[in-house]
Parts: structure tokens; C-alpha cells; sequence
């Protein structure tokens, strides 16, 4: 779902998510993204919308360290949980590196790749413990939190559930080690993107069986690689199918967007949801 207008026309378009049976229905966090504008806030954003709908889930794809600090992260969350009744999953990322987007925006240097895989890592960490524990008090490197009470928590227990981004070795070891579940978009330079997916999950199983754990949500983020996922429907099902049988459990499209490479005609996107949709 693109955060791009204001209530309550964007109140329309959720409930119509929900309407056409999606299971699920993202929102970008960003303060802009490559330049676009006006660009509203994603947890503003989800909790309007839980309060317009009643069974589809709701997330971020993705949230990152790049305006964000745990602490009132942590509290967004929660709070977008209870008004949702419980029905939030929280995808999270290291972050771009776009000036066009948010990289940089709350100044200081450039985080070099190093560093921002060590921030992720600490960000990730303080906040699975504010969603989990009753007072958190945390020293980090680069972020601390001093007696935070987070009570009652969430109504997902032991917290809300992340889907973390990462397709490097550190990034799957931190899916691995706090998610419920794990996003791509299966995108690389000069690569087939089904045979990147395929490389990736391996990685991954094997970053979960030294974690000892197992992902539930595998999630495909498409419309980053020429794959022509809203051609037709039947070139959704094609698709979904050969991903599904590499172990993707779900798919999540971009709602059609006149004028920008993520247009697309509404009707084969209604086919594809009333063809995979909740309860199809």
C-alpha cells in the first residue's frame, strides 16, 4: 500500500484490501521514498487503518534504523497491536542508503556498510527486548534505553512478530535468531531472480538450523525485477507457484500505481485476489 494520500481516501483503499481478500497489507516506512511525496507515516498510517478494518493483517515493509530509535518504535508498535486487536507483523531492515528516501536525514556521517549492519544488529536486539520485557534498560554502541516501561506489552505474545530483511550472512543469523519470518525481493545484479530466491533460502535454512529454529513466513516482495507478476493472473499463479515450490509461503504485490513502473491494470490485480485470496 502506498502511504501517498490523505485520509480518508487512503481509508478507502484499506478496506478494499480487505475487501478483495488479501491476507496481508504492507506499508513502506520512510519519510519519503526516492524523492515521492507527500509521504504519510506508516504507523499513523496502520493504525487508522486497523481502525477501519477487521481481519487482514497489517505490517511495515520495512521499518529500519534510518529515522527510527527503538524506544518509540517499540511504542508505535504496541500501541498499532492493541487498536488492531493483535493483528500487526512488523517487517524490518537495515535501511537504504537513498538521500531521495531517508538515508541520512537525522545527519552526522555516512554509515559505511560495516557500520550499518552493527546498528542494525543492536536496533534489532533493544527491540525485540521493549517488546518482550515489562522495563527495559539497555547500553549499546549506538542505541540505549533507560527504564522503559512498555506495560501491558502486546497482545501477541511474547511480542509482535518480525519478518526481517536481510540477505546477507549477519542479516539471515538475525532472522534466524529473532523472526517469526523472513523477506527478499530476490533481486541482484545480472542474476536470475528465481535462482537468487533459491541461493538465499539455503542460506537462510542454514542460518536457522544453527539457530535451531524454524521460519514460519517466507515473504517475496515483488516488482523489483522484470518478472511479470500482474501481466495477467495466470502470470501470477505461474510465478507463485514456481516460488512456492522453492519454499515461499507469501507473496506481496504493490497496489496498481498510475504513472510509475508499479502501475498495472486493476482487474488483473482484483482476478489475482479473488483467485489467492483469504478463504479462495
Amino acid at each position: 500500500m502506498w502511504p501517498t494520500q490523505s485520509w480518508p481516501e487512503a481509508g478507502e483503499l484499506w478496506r478494499r484490501a480487505e475487501e478483495l481478500g488479501f491476507r496481508h497489507a504492507w506499508v513502506y516506512d520512510h519519510l519519503a521514498w526516492r524523492g515521492t511525496t507527500p509521504w504519510y507515516d506508516a504507523y499513523t498510517t496502520l493504525a487508522a487503518a486497523a481502525a477501519v478494518t477487521s481481519r487482514v493483517r497489517l505490517g511495515t515493509l520495512v521499518t529500519s534504523p534510518n529515522f527510527r530509535h527503538p524506544v518509540p518504535t517499540a511504542h508505535a508498535i504496541k500501541t498499532v497491536d492493541h487498536v488492531s486487536g493483535g493483528r500487526v507483523t512488523i517487517g524490518i531492515g537495515s535501511g537504504g542508503t537513498r538521500r531521495a528516501s531517508d538515508a541520512g536525514v537525522l545527519g552526522g556521517g555516512e554509515w559505511t556498510p560495516g557500520e550499518r549492519a552493527a546498528r542494525f544488529a543492536e536496533w534489532v536486539e533493544l527491540l525485540d527486548r521493549l517488546l518482550r520485557e515489562p522495563e527495559t534498560t539497555y547500553e549499546g554502541t549506538y542505541y540505549a534505553a533507560r527504564e522503559v516501561v512498555e506495560e501491558p506489552g502486546c497482545v501477541q505474545r511474547p511480542r509482535v512478530p518480525f519478518v526481517i530483511a536481510g540477505n546477507g550472512p549477519r542479516g539471515m543469523r538475525l532472522a534466524a535468531r529473532y523472526g517469526t519470518g523472513w523477506v527478499t525481493s530476490g533481486r541482484a545484479e545480472g542474476r536470475e531472480p528465481r535462482e537468487v530466491v533459491r541461493s538465499r533460502l539455503e542460506a537462510l535454512r542454514a542460518a536457522c538450523e544453527a539457530e535451531g529454529r524454524v521460519l514460519d513466513d517466507l515473504v517475496l516482495l515483488t516488482g523489483f525485477t522484470d518478472e511479470p507478476w500482474l501481466e495477467s493472473a495466470g502470470a501470477f499463479a505461474d510465478l507463485a507457484g514456481a516460488y512456492g515450490e522453492l519454499g515461499v509461503t507469501e507473496v506481496a504485490l504493490h497496489w496498481p500505481r498510475p504513472g510509475t513502473p508499479w502501475d498495472a491494470d486493476m482487474k488483473v490485480f482484483e482476478a489475482v485476489a479473488a483467485e489467492h485470496g483469504e478463504g479462495r
